[in-house]
């Protein structure tokens, strides 16, 4: 059952399309608010069709991420309790937000600078800032920071990982597409349990 090679081989052929910077500014704004799937699954395919654009790509991906966080925080700090409350709910992540809370209070700023570089649900960390109160100022520049350095990161690896790596990708893409959903059904039962 070869399902992630396949996605795979689609991701590729959208991202040559015209319209494949709009999808990725897109799915970048989403996932730092609301959206689930982060978008290096975009970024990727789209760098490796287009090694020659891999740097816009990353810009696309890091000013649509930020926009996106901007608005998480406003959630957070104006609707938190309509809106941001309900999405806790809805992703089950009570514990998780009660966590990142703890870190804003010991960590401060560098906690979104960290969570916009790693793979964590970023959306937590741009909403529980503004619910907790963060300067806006300071959010922004940890998101530009954070955001930019794991895009332009993972770009950099695809330019200069080049067909080799692409190859590589699409030799293991079942693999790690079947670890990365075993994964999130064990860290789901987890949070549910």
């Amino acid at each position: 059952m070869r399902i992630f090679t396949r996605l795979y081989d689609l991701a590729l052929s959208w991202s040559k399309t015209k319209n494949a910077p709009r999808y990725l500014f897109g799915l970048s704004f989403a996932e730092s608010f609301i959206f689930p799937i982060p978008p290096d699954f975009m970024l990727v395919p789209m760098a490796l069709a287009q090694r020659e654009r891999a740097w816009n790509f990353a810009l696309i991906a890091t000013f649509g991420s930020v926009l996106g966080a901007i608005i998480g925080y406003l959630l957070g700090s104006e609707l938190y309790a309509q809106l941001g409350l309900p999405l806790v709910t809805f992703y089950n992540a009570e514990e998780v937000v009660t966590g990142v809370e703890n870190w804003f209070n010991t960590y401060g700023v560098w906690v979104i600078l960290i969570a916009g570089f790693t793979p964590v649900p970023y959306k937590l960390f741009t909403v529980t800032a503004g619910a907790m109160g963060m300067g806006l100022a300071p959010f922004i520049l940890a998101s530009i920071l954070g955001r930019a350095a794991r895009f332009y990161l993972v770009c950099g690896i695809v330019f200069y990982g080049g067909d080799p790596l692409a190859q590589l990708f699409r030799k293991y893409a079942d693999l790690i597409g079947w670890v990365v959903v075993i994964a999130l059904v064990i860290l789901f039962l987890y949070h549910r349990a």
